[in-house]
Order: structure tokens, then sequence, then C-alpha cells
């Protein structure tokens, strides 16, 4: 079976935009890191090794190229069709696999935008905390607000935002 070493994916140029909110990178750089799935297209290059079945493993993509390392130069070659709807890589490698992941479609599926939705309000109500510290409080009179938080509030925000739940169909390719 083949062997994905590498992934190289570019940035794309837009992301969708989040209702009531602006286009926001950060919160759909989160939802991709936490999915196999794209919504905008961009290039990926992929760097596998072995023989065997390989299958993408971000979805949906069209492969542009697939090359084979051969004596110093790449050389493009064209592996047949596995059985398990991937290809079928021939030698041992290493092969570089260059597709265009993303479906360009004009918006996500409902619960893909309503986990972003979800995502954004969960961080746009954080308190801004320095790094490191877990308590944040403010005086102003005799109005005292204090809040502790844990430590790993912002790294828990997919799952405590409610997001999590939604994106688990796009969890795999």
């Amino acid at each position: 079976m083949a062997v994905t070493i590498r992934q190289t994916e570019a940035i794309p140029a837009e992301y969708p935009a989040i209702l009531g909110h602006l286009e926001l990178p950060a919160v759909w750089q989160r939802i991709e890191a936490y999915t196999a799935w794209r919504w905008t297209p961009r290039q990926v290059v992929w760097l596998v090794e072995g023989a065997g079945d390989w299958q993408a493993p971000l979805a949906p993509a069209v492969l542009q190229s697939v090359e084979a390392w051969d004596g110093g130069l790449w050389k493009a070659c064209i592996p047949d069709a596995s059985a398990w709807g991937g290809y079928d890589l021939p030698g041992c490698g290493p092969y570089r696999i260059t597709a265009i992941v993303g479906d360009g479609v004009p918006m996500p599926p409902a619960a893909v935008i309503e986990a972003a939705r979800r995502l954004a309000d969960y961080l746009d109500g954080m308190p801004d905390i320095a790094p490191g510290a877990t308590s944040y409080s403010l005086n102003i009179g005799q109005v005292q607000e204090s809040i502790e938080v844990s430590t790993s509030h912002i790294g828990r925000a997919m799952q405590n935002s409610g997001a999590a739940d939604l994106l688990r169909p796009y969890r795999r390719a």
C-alpha cells in the first residue's frame, strides 16, 4: 500500500463568507485542519512512497499529474485505477501527485456554514487574555468582572462551540 509522506497545500484565494461575519480565514483554516474536505479550490502536492493503492487524503480532488522519480528526474506516469476507488501506483516511487482540491461551489453545505458560524461566534465571545494567563478581570468603579478560563479554551473551541458535531461527516475523504 502506498503511503503519503508529505502534503503541501496552497492557501486558497478566498474563503466563503459566514452569515453575519466577514470572510474569516482563521475560522476556515481551523475547520479545514479538522476536516478532510475543502470547499474553495487550491492546489495540493502529495509526495507518496510505495506500490499499491493510494487515495487522496483530501476531497474532492481532481488529479492534474502523477510523476515518478526516476534517476534524478520527475517523469510523468499514468497509474491505473485501484479496486478501492483510488489509484494503483505500480512501483515503489517516490511519486509526486498534483491535484486541485475543493469543488468551488458558491456555498458549502448548510451544516458546514453553521459550524463556521458557531465557531466564529464562540471565538468572538472569548475575552482577550494574554498568552499563558488563565484569568482576566476588569474593574470600573464599583463594577467588577472576573473571568477564569482553562488554558485550553481556544484549543477546545471546535468542540465547545458545537462545530465539531456538525463537521463529523467531513472528517475523512
